[in-house]
């Protein structure tokens, strides 16, 4: 490689890592894997020491990747949001050099031996695979949270950081500073994980990739009240050397624990590097039994004074290294692919595989995302495929083995038509999906509109896949509206049914009347509409002919709805058809306006912060107005303000302890019930478990 080639090599691998890094730290959907972009830094790391006069301040290797958010910067949960707050940290906040070999880890240990002159040892712990967050505390209090940003100004997450249940709002027992900055990482349990996604999925958002991405997109939100909804968790795992007077890294850390910070207790002292070595053996398969993600081990030399003598580069500690496990993955045949349609008519490719083991499942399927993807993998029919989970949850086909291919293999096509109806596909402009246009026509669009309607965050109505496939078949149903038109007699038609699974239904049915206009404009359905921003809209237009009527710069004026959703919701109110299918949900009453706010039902839990977890004889949603109604506050995290925690069935473990650490009461809902004024809460329904037909 002469002069020439290397210079234009290292421009071409610095504007890849930069614009891989952005997509990584701020919109959350990083478009190559960790191995490939850490193999792409280390050979901008080789060039830049062979050919140093093209080494420049600005390059990845001198800078740690920036999760700033920007004016217009977009992730995958928010899309374009408003800039958050910015502060600088106390001590740049760096990352840390890392390897996926034993042998580089071994000459880390031999330079620290060399450098050093008094003994030491390492603090071995694991790497958490999260979003790094520091935690300043002042007086034994949370003062402020701020991401990593660009390792010297980070954005404010504070009133999203209060809302991570194991994140302490106050410090316990004694001895911490006045004043410090702790480090961490925000992680997304893999339970926590499968729930988002599943809601993701029913809502046909584009799913998050694994669950750091989860937690980094989680931590962004504007709703702080959302954020404790997603159920994160914190680990710490660094004190800056000079904020605290220990000897070791260990020692700091013990005593942080004891101050009631959430600091791991999986490390372990070695006095060598056999030692490292056994630590990592046993965590590259232990780690698999753990409840949240983790991607490495993390080696640090544990006396403070050390750590100082061997000082930083411009990126990372020189007293610190990450050794990183490869991710798993496995070699297997495509049998053929399917191509799904969605509810919003989504055409999805989705890969049949010969069953193989990986990462503790049996992996049967594997999407391919979309034809773009199907392209660059430059997939035929039959070929071998590397199937890859590791940080990857979700099943990621990321390579084929062109050896294994069959002479003459041909590429699969993309349906031009409908697999289901046959309707032409349509592509709009700036999608990377094809989409059958026929929505109002289409079997599977109107089925999973259908289920999506009776869903329990919409009008939680007692039925679901196989209830709606019956009554599609049997041509009773093929609008929402058509629910409420139901007979007992035509329900035990279905399958499997009797009087008392007809009676269940139409109670449901009944009840759905009360769920709120917010909900409603949820269920109905409009594409690009999803929870939050249904709510947004409700509460903007007030009602559902306000909204009818707004134009697209009425609609573009609702915080966060942008020119995408605002034509939609446009275009939905244009169809005669959709007013018609108002018009009947209206009769069948429906509520199609944002009920007036009005006075307590009483004063009983005035003045009360109230912490909810677990699930109770009706919806969460109708305790939270309960508990409103009386007089109280709701609450997403368990904190010294909290009066109690109402716990039902299956609460969460981390509110619980919290709650017992703190001297909070935990109250079950036969406790609650007693507080409230007589009738107040509807008794127990008998069977409340959600049985789907």
């Amino acid at each position: 490689m002469d002069f020439t080639q290397a210079k234009q090599r290292i421009e071409w691998l610095k504007a890849v890592l930069w614009e891989n890094s952005r997509k990584y730290y701020v919109e959350n959907a990083p478009t190559m894997s960790d191995y490939e972009y850490d193999q792409l830094m280390h050979e901008l790391e080789a060039l830049e020491e062979q050919y140093p006069e093209y080494r420049t301040p600005d390059s990845p290797t001198q800078r740690v990747g920036s999760d700033l958010e920007t004016p217009g910067s977009r992730n995958l949960e928010t899309g374009a949001g408003k800039e958050f707050a910015k502060f600088p940290h106390r001590y740049p906040m760096l990352s840390l050099g890392n390897t996926y070999s034993i042998a580089e880890v071994e000459e880390f240990a031999e330079r620290a031996s060399k450098s050093l002159e008094t003994p030491f040892t390492y603090c071995c712990e694991l790497k958490f695979d999260g979003t790094a967050i520091c935690l300043t505390y002042r007086n034994g209090k949370l003062f402020r949270a701020l991401t990593r940003g660009d390792g010297v100004v980070g954005d404010d997450v504070t009133a999203n950081a209060r809302k991570i249940a194991n994140i302490p709002e106050t410090l316990q027992g004694s001895g911490w500073p006045q004043e410090f900055e702790i480090r961490g990482e925000v992680l997304m349990p893999y339970e926590s994980f499968d729930r988002l996604n599943k809601e993701r999925e029913d809502n046909e958002d584009q799913p998050f990739a694994n669950p750091r991405n989860a937690a980094s997109g989680s931590l962004k939100l504007q709703d702080p009240e959302e954020v404790a909804n997603r159920g994160l968790m914190c680990t710490l795992y660094h004190i800056p050397a000079g904020q605290v007077d220990y000897p070791t890294h260990d020692e700091a850390l013990k005593a942080a624990a004891s101050w009631g910070l959430p600091i791991s207790d999986t490390r372990e002292l070695c006095r060598d590097i056999d030692g490292i070595e056994a630590f990592i053996a046993h965590w590259d398969t232990a780690r698999k039994q753990l409840p949240f993600p983790t991607d490495g081990i993390v080696i640090k030399i544990n006396e403070m004074d050390a750590q100082r003598q061997l000082g930083y580069t411009a990126k990372s500690p020189r007293w610190a290294v990450a050794y990183k496990f490869k991710a798993e993955q496995a070699l297997t045949p495509i049998l053929s692919i399917d191509y799904q349609v969605g509810r919003t008519g989504a055409v999805t490719p989705v890969a049949n595989l010969e069953p193989v083991f990986l990462s503790g499942t049996m992996v049967k399927r594997a999407t391919l995302v979309n034809e773009d993807q199907m392209d660059m993998l430059d997939i035929c029919e039959g070929d071998w495929v590397y199937v890859e989970k590791g940080g990857e949850i979700i099943p990621k086909i990321t390579g084929v083995e062109e050896s294994k291919r069959m002479p003459g293999a041909k590429r699969p096509l993309f349906p031009k038509v409908c697999p289901d109806c046959g309707t032409p596909l349509v592509r709009p402009e700036g999608e990377a999906k094809w989409f059958c246009p026929n929505t109002d026509g289409c079997p599977t669009q109107i089925k999973g509109k259908l289920v999506h309607f009776l869903g329990r965050k919409a009008m939680n109505i007692l039925a679901g896949d196989a209830t709606v496939d019956q009554l599609y078949n049997l041509d009773l149903v093929r609008t929402p509206a058509d629910f409420y038109d139901l007979t007992q007699s035509q329900l035990l038609l279905l399958e499997g049914w009797k009087e008392r699974s007809a009676q269940r239904f139409l109670d449901s049915l009944r009840e759905s009347r009360n769920v709120p206009f917010e909900r409603v404009l949820f269920a109905i359905g409009i594409r690009y509409v999803g929870e939050t921003t249904a709510r947004d809209i409700a509460r903007h237009f007030g009602d559902i002919d306000n909204l009818a009527r707004a134009s697209k710069e009425d609609l573009t004026a609702v915080p966060e709805v942008g020119e995408v959703v605002a034509e939609s919701v446009y275009r939905y109110f244009r169809d005669e058809r959709h007013l018609r299918e108002i018009e009947r949900l209206r009769a069948a009453g429906l509520q199609m306006a944002v009920a007036a706010p009005a006075g307590n039902a009483s004063d009983a839990l005035a003045g009360k912060t109230i912490v909810i977890s677990g699930n109770f004889s009706v919806s969460r949603d109708e305790i939270k107005t309960l508990i409103e109604a009386n007089g109280g506050k709701n609450s997403g995290s368990v904190s010294g303000k909290t009066a109690f925690l109402l716990a039902g069935s299956k609460p969460g473990p981390e509110k619980i302890k919290k709650a017992e650490a703190l001297g909070i009461p935990v109250l079950d809902e036969e406790a609650f019930r007693k507080l409230l004024p007589d009738g107040a809460m509807p008794a127990p329904k008998e069977d409340n478990e959600l049985t789907l037909f």
